[in-house]
């Protein structure tokens, strides 16, 4: 609960009366008549958190006066920033992010040796700290309990939580990984799931040799397991189970059979086994395709905060994690980033076969051709835009999307080339009417964009352009195939001055 010191006049009487705790501090109102007792909990150089009878205040600094042993130093607050969670993006990505951040800022950054991960961020002149950074890693239960109860600021997460707000901080993508020596070419995903579930036992049913599968995954209180096990629906069977990523793949690379599903950050020193769907189509996580969603076993990794007022220099890093320069951290670690990465169209060969060993028999030569005269010398942004099922309402991750095209237009990154919004569908139904659906869907997305950037000049829009069922990303038997072609992609012409015939304006 958030308070200031102007207040009813009915609550001091309330407080007042109330029964008096270990007087930490005081914080008096600079105008009287009011007095809060309790116990300090922090203070971010704006608002004082202190625990009280009533339970936990959140005041604003301006209006009181702290007195009492514990207040702080109010010409170099220090923040308290606790983080909890999974161990591997934790101890990968925390240090070089908050030590950019200090740098950035001209402070000094002390790790501290004592710990996993702690660190120090220190004024350079008075050597006075200004923060103190902690990060305990908890199974995930235990993490949101201290999340809720005040003990910790932030937690690490692969799955968001209704309990907390949430922030996408970095993307990793889930992979197969086996030994280096294993000669098992491929490896569909339906086979994949029945080996994780027992139901396939030998490498000789799956393409290999004959050989049983040694499935190893990670222990079930550990939160990537608890992902994997929710994005391919069901639980793994008997396996061997390790307490964190490393040791799955030191183990799995250590045995010419085993198998297990891991993130594509923590692959060394086992090799990945390259996957396909149902149909054959290859599942490759590229960044481009992780970024655009194109790859359905992307595992984004969120920074999840309580629903309470976190201390200014919490606040702080989070906005910074939006900056180019975190982005370029976060790629570094070998997580995958969100900026926005571009790639030649013609340089995609394997998308180009796809279109035309997924073409149905509606999808003409003429069709085809017209697909490939705008993709020669475009490239693919990625920037892609989905509807939820059903529906005509862009995704979360889309309006994400399409608020960073905003700023991209507005900012003039696209001068001298020329956008294209291509409408994609699955190929359920007649091909004339997915032609008519995806040329729809691109003029509803120029058209949620003009209603986000009423400012934008109509020369800097993109034009529109449907390809109905022309180019399929994945199996259309399977609800998530159907679900992954149906897109609206973001492709840039250079120096492309007006449309072609066969593209329409929104």
């Amino acid at each position: 609960m958030c308070v200031t010191v102007r207040i009813a006049a009915a609550l001091s009487v309330i407080i007042g009366s109330g029964m008096a705790l270990a007087q930490d501090v005081s914080l008096i109102a600079r105008e009287g008549g009011i007095v809060l007792t309790g116990v300090l909990q922090g203070y971010d150089g704006e608002y004082y958190r202190i625990e009280t009878t009533y339970g936990m205040l959140t005041v604003d600094g301006q209006g009181v006066i702290c007195d009492g042993p514990a207040c702080p130093d109010l010409s170099a607050p220090k923040a308290m920033i606790r983080l909890v969670g999974e161990e591997g993006p934790g101890l990968i990505l925390l240090p070089p992010l908050f030590r950019t951040f200090a740098e950035q800022r001209g402070l000094m950054y002390q790790q501290l040796a004592d710990q996993p991960y702690g660190a120090t961020i220190l004024d350079p002149v008075s050597q006075k700290p200004l923060a103190v950074i902690t990060f305990v890693v908890m199974p995930p239960d235990a993490a949101s309990a201290a999340l809720a109860d005040g003990t910790a600021d932030l937690k690490l997460s692969f799955l968001t939580d209704p309990d907390f707000g949430d922030q996408a901080l970095a993307t990793d993508a889930l992979v197969a990984i086996v030994a280096p020596d294993n000669p098992t070419p491929e490896l569909s995903t339906v086979n994949m799931t029945k080996i994780l579930a027992g139901e396939v036992s030998n490498w000789a049913a799956v393409g290999g040799p004959d050989m049983p599968i040694v499935v190893h995954a990670l222990a079930p209180e550990v939160e990537m397991q608890r992902a994997i096990a929710d994005r391919l629906g069901a639980p793994i069977g008997t396996a061997t189970l390790h307490a964190d990523p490393k040791a799955l793949a030191d183990a799995v690379a250590a045995d010419p059979w085993a198998i297990a599903i891991t993130g594509r950050s923590s692959i060394l020193p086992a090799r990945r086994i390259p996957l396909t769907d149902s149909c054959g189509f290859p599942l490759l996580p590229s960044t481009l395709a992780v970024k655009a969603e194109d790859y359905p076993l992307a595992l984004p990794v969120y920074l999840l905060s309580p629903q309470r007022r976190l201390p200014l220099m919490t606040r702080e890093f989070l906005e910074f994690l939006r900056t180019p320069d975190a982005q370029s951290v976060i790629a570094s670690t070998g997580y995958v980033d969100r900026s926005v990465t571009r790639q030649p169209m013609t340089g995609d060969g394997l998308r180009l076969i796809n279109a035309i060993q997924g073409a149905g028999k509606d999808i003409t030569l003429d069709d085809l051709k017209r697909l490939v005269d705008l993709m020669d010398g475009a490239d693919r942004l990625s920037l892609t835009f989905r509807f939820e099922d059903g529906s005509s309402t862009l995704t979360a991750t889309s309006r994400e999307n399409l608020a960073d095209l905003a700023l991209l237009i507005a900012s003039g990154q696209f001068r001298n080339e020329s956008m294209v919004l291509a409408g994609f569908s699955d190929g359920s139904g007649a091909a004339a009417a997915n032609l008519a659906l995806s040329i729809e869907r691109a003029g509803r997305v120029a058209q949620e964009l003009t209603a986000l950037a009423p400012d934008l000049a109509p020369e800097t829009l993109p034009a529109i352009a449907g390809f109905g069922e022309a180019l399929p990303m994945a199996c259309d038997e399977t609800a998530i195939g159907r679900h992954l072609n149906r897109r609206v992609e973001l492709w840039l012409v250079p120096d492309f001055t007006a449309p072609p015939a066969s593209v329409q304006t929104p």
